[in-house]
């Protein structure tokens, strides 16, 4: 048998690379080169050039939605491996006895059900892994589609969202965080988060200055007596969110920003990094976005917000997202500002946002005369 370390194959006197067919590659829909062979052949000319066209294909998507696929498809496989089936080509049939599955839960094992907004997260990752081999799945086919109607006929539930952090819950979280460079760090992602109403992916993916090059998800630019103009790159493009400064020093996102890069020193890159043990030197790494949800959930349970519930179900209340609802329940202002601040395309995604809006403000009953 030949080593993986030999020399490449050759069509027409031409080396060429072996891809592996195993996992999806943007090689294959690139460049269809012996599409028939169980390996798909490249050209060597054309390395590098393959090597492009997957980090655009990558950029496609960010990396929490691959690694989610990812997630989904290791997971189909394996119960195909236990159940004695073949997870290609895909088959209707076999779909649809896996989300049944997926919903029953296998008490043998020792495995839940699954919520219906993880199945169908589910069928996303599994229709994006078969279109990436290049054989679609066809989720309208009734052996799927009718599975699905029932599953959500019979397991759905009604949304839970996670709680909203108001403005004085957001001042009773800042008060638990010290003066020190890790405190001035998080009170600074504490209070630009609900600010600007940002998602826990944006706040991280903040770069300190415009950056072409990097891999975040835009960046901050400060004006003196004004504000802090953030750029974002969304998934239906750019757009930008102003944060005004507050009433207060200590309540002002602004001044926490501008303490945190003084005091980081940070002067390109990422904005918020990891800080090692010491407290006092600032890594070059960018923060993941579990830390802005470990935060929320520990300055909550410091703060002692919600305090009338048992420490578990509050933790389980509040996350990252908390921040984003806040600032739209909090704000009293004009409806579509906040739909603007937030980037909704509706006034509807921004209603559901809005904790404490007055939902009975139209009184349909009283209009009609009655």
């Amino acid at each position: 048998m030949p080593s993986s370390q030999a020399s490449p194959p050759k069509i027409d006197g031409m080396a060429v690379a072996r891809i592996n067919g195993e996992q999806p590659d943007i090689a294959e829909p690139v460049i269809e080169i012996g599409a028939a062979e169980p390996a798909t052949l490249i050209p060597a000319r054309l390395e590098a050039l393959v090597e492009t066209a997957t980090g655009y294909a990558k950029a496609a998507s960010s990396e929490n939605t691959r690694a989610a696929y990812a997630k989904d498809w290791r997971h189909f496989s394996s119960w195909c491996r236990r159940e004695g089936l073949e997870p290609l080509p895909p088959s209707s049939q076999v779909i649809g006895l896996y989300i049944s599955a997926c919903a029953a839960g296998e008490p043998k094992r020792g495995l839940p059900s699954l919520s219906v907004a993880t199945i169908e997260r589910r069928l996303s990752g599994l229709g994006w892994n078969f279109n990436q081999r290049g054989q679609p799945m066809d989720r309208a086919d009734r052996h799927i589609s009718t599975v699905l109607a029932g599953i959500r006929r019979k397991h759905a539930k009604p949304p839970r969202q996670k709680e909203a952090v108001l403005g004085d819950d957001l001042l009773a979280m800042i008060a638990t965080l010290g003066h020190d460079l890790r405190g001035l760090r998080d009170r600074a992602i504490l209070l630009l988060g609900f600010a600007g109403g940002l998602r826990r992916s944006e706040i991280v993916g903040l770069d300190v200055v415009r950056d072409d090059n990097s891999d975040g998800a835009g960046w901050i630019e400060i004006y003196a007596d004004k504000g802090v103009l953030v750029t974002l790159r969304g998934k239906t493009g750019w757009r930008e969110v102003e944060v005004g400064r507050g009433s207060s020093d200590h309540t002002c996102p602004v001044v926490a920003l501008e303490s945190w890069v003084r005091f980081g020193r940070i002067a390109r890159g990422p904005l918020f990094r990891r800080i090692f043990k010491d407290n006092k030197t600032v890594d070059v790494e960018r923060l993941s976005d579990k830390h802005v949800a470990r935060l929320v959930k520990q300055t909550v349970l410091e703060a002692g917000v919600r305090s009338d519930l048992p420490e578990g179900e509050r933790a389980l209340l509040f996350a990252g997202h908390s921040l984003r609802s806040g600032l739209a329940s909090s704000a009293e202002i004009e409806e579509r500002y906040v739909q603007k601040h937030l980037g909704h395309a509706s006034a509807e995604m921004t209603r559901k946002y809005q904790r404490r809006r007055d939902r009975f403000r139209t009184n349909l009953t009283k209009a009609s005369g009655l």
